[in-house]
């Protein structure tokens, strides 16, 4: 996969070559669907879906240039330390959600359904963060087995990509309790 760097200036020089091929439109796409480049790094789990670690505040002005139209935080306000973040992202022109994911006992179907619901109903590529992406690949993870998009394993293997370390034995023992409805 070329890096955003790349295809961006491969979209340039087939534009300043007046070409407009399908391999420019290729490069936009690309480079649009890559994580944005920002000092805080992110991972795509998916196309449309970057996760992590919370973004410095100066970040949101060049992820929303880079199709990022909300942001979900899974961290408490006693994470926060008096940050704004929901101001510094509406100041950006972004959607702001909170979804809070204080600790294990926080790891549920209720918050997963709710994260989901959240991701399901913005409109461009989604931003959800917590401290460092593993409360975030826990609740997708339990997102993607109960809504039955993916088999266990493999929704196991979606949390890891999207930042699931050490939550990981929560969400199994979430996992091997029936779901509620």
């Amino acid at each position: 996969m070329k890096t955003p760097l790349s295809a961006g200036l491969i979209a340039g020089a087939l534009a300043a070559t007046g070409a407009t091929s399908t391999a420019a439109h290729d490069a936009r796409a690309e480079a649009a669907a890559a994580p944005a480049a920002t000092a805080t790094p992110l991972r795509a789990p998916r196309a449309g879906l970057l996760t992590g670690a919370q973004p410095d505040a100066g970040e949101w002005n060049a992820l929303a240039a880079r199709g990022v139209t909300t942001v979900i935080n899974l961290r408490p306000d006693a994470e926060m330390a008096g940050r704004d973040e929901a101001g510094e992202v509406r100041a950006a022109g972004l959607r702001y959600a909170s979804l809070p994911v204080a600790g294990p006992a926080d790891i549920t179907f209720e918050k997963a359904r709710e994260l989901k619901r959240l991701i399901d109903a913005a409109d461009g590529t989604v931003i959800v963060h917590c401290a460092s992406g593993n409360r975030v690949g826990a609740l997708l993870a339990l997102a993607a087995a109960d809504s039955g998009d993916m088999a266990v394993d493999a929704a196991i293997e979606f949390g890891r990509a999207a930042g699931l370390t050490g939550a990981e034995p929560r969400v199994r023992e979430v996992l091997a309790q029936p779901a509620s409805e």
